[in-house]
């Protein structure tokens, strides 16, 4: 089997080949673009062929910022249209392609790689482990009342939940390029969220509100008339859907989700992708007016070079942990002492004791801080070998901010 990277002129096998390993067929083109595929970096995907050339699997990569703990941009390529024949599977074709692929962005100098997982159990053996979590909130609009928030503002901070600005309602057509400067200031400061390229605004290649798809935008300003935020909804059969609501700050969602709340002739409201700790349940006048459901990963990280990975990102409390690490995949293993000082971590390889034993994939889960070691401790996942390694390393691991990602790929 040949494993290389296409280019342009492999664009439509490379199309037909993923999508007949996932037993679709193409979409046909439409004016306003639209296409998934269509933002594909041909000079990022991988072709796997017979010994006769006939194209069994694909892979490729989007070039994506993430954004750390600590508002730290790095690059991080975004794994996607991952796909083998369904008669290949299970003769090692993927396997072989993720090797490649991980190999290849080792080479480039990549620290990290992230991915959306179509499947949970298959990107854990290549290293990859869930880092970011998204739920839907659903809420009946007879239980929609907010409350009025309780902590008044302290001196000349306003009470959590004010806002002095205005909502406007806009067809997706009429937006411009709103959308895309609101979605970028707030990528930049929300940890695990992932940039979107300008061709991909351009090209429309995306779910809403990048696609096409007829979508009301509620855009937000403030008092001087900036846009802030934004929601972008559909109303079908008595429900109105936010496909996702971008906001610099809580009392600008606030403010978008009143408006949603409020609006006439509709049953109920859906929020979809919303970080499963959002304050917005609490705003309820009625706690159990939100109905959490479809909660699930989102964003997987899998670290290709543990040191860059770890004095890349944020810190916020200081602390030293030995940390031993597997790389099944690779058939490597390494023993580094983790020193966090004054926001900023030093990494080197050790010989001291471990105070935690992980496999790569586990360190791919807590590095964002979205989840806790000590979760993984109980799992059964990581191995504390002394009393309080668990809780420095929650300490230590945890972010600014619950991290977040609403991107699709």
């Amino acid at each position: 089997m040949e494993i290389r990277s296409t280019t342009g002129e492999d664009l439509d096998v490379f199309v037909d080949t993923v999508h007949a390993a996932f037993g679709l067929f193409p979409e046909p083109a439409v004016e306003g673009g639209g296409l998934w595929w269509s933002a594909l970096e041909m000079d990022c995907c991988l072709l796997a062929l017979t010994p006769e050339g006939r194209p069994v699997g694909t892979a490729a990569t989007h070039s994506f910022e993430l954004t750390l703990p600590g508002e730290t941009l790095v690059p991080a390529p975004g794994v996607t249209a991952v796909g083998v024949l369904p008669s290949h599977r299970r003769r090692g074709v993927l396997s072989a392609m993720m090797r490649h692929q991980l190999a290849d962005l080792r080479a480039r100098g990549e620290f990290l790689s992230v991915l959306l997982a179509s499947e949970a159990p298959i990107y854990g053996r290549f290293g990859y482990g869930p880092a970011t979590y998204t739920a839907q909130l659903k809420v009946p609009r007879h239980r929609a009342a907010l409350a009025v928030p309780r902590a008044g503002g302290v001196g000349d901070a306003p009470a959590t939940g004010s806002d002095n600005g205005s909502v406007e309602v806009l067809r997706r057509a009429e937006c411009g390029g709103i959308l895309e400067e609101v979605y970028d200031r707030y990528r930049r400061a929300q940890p695990g969220a992932l940039s979107r390229p300008r061709r991909w605004w351009a090209l429309r290649a995306g779910q809403p509100p990048i696609s096409p798809a007829p979508r009301y935008v509620a855009v937000h300003r403030d008092a001087g008339g900036v846009p802030d935020g934004y929601a972008s909804y559909w109303v079908d059969s008595g429900t109105l859907t936010v496909d996702e609501t971008i906001a610099t700050d809580d009392a600008v969602f606030a403010s978008l989700a009143r408006f949603a709340l409020g609006h006439d002739l509709v049953s109920q409201v859906v929020f979809k992708h919303v970080p499963p700790e959002h304050p917005l349940r609490w705003q309820f006048a009625d706690f159990r007016a939100g109905e959490v459901s479809g909660l699930m990963d989102w964003l997987w990280v899998r670290l290709l070079d543990v040191p860059r990975a770890l004095t890349a990102r944020g810190w916020f409390t200081d602390g030293e942990l030995v940390l031993d690490i597997d790389d099944p995949f690779f058939g490597e293993h390494g023993r580094y002492l983790l020193t966090v000082r004054d926001g900023e971590a030093v990494c080197v390889p050790t010989d001291r004791e471990p105070d935690l034993s992980l496999d790569v994939r586990d360190l791919g889960s807590v590095y964002l801080g979205g989840t806790a070691p000590s979760t993984l401790v109980r799992a059964g996942h990581i191995r504390a070998h002394r009393p309080g390694a668990a809780i420095l390393a929650d300490s230590l691991f945890r972010a600014d901010r619950s991290p977040h990602c609403l991107h699709w790929f």
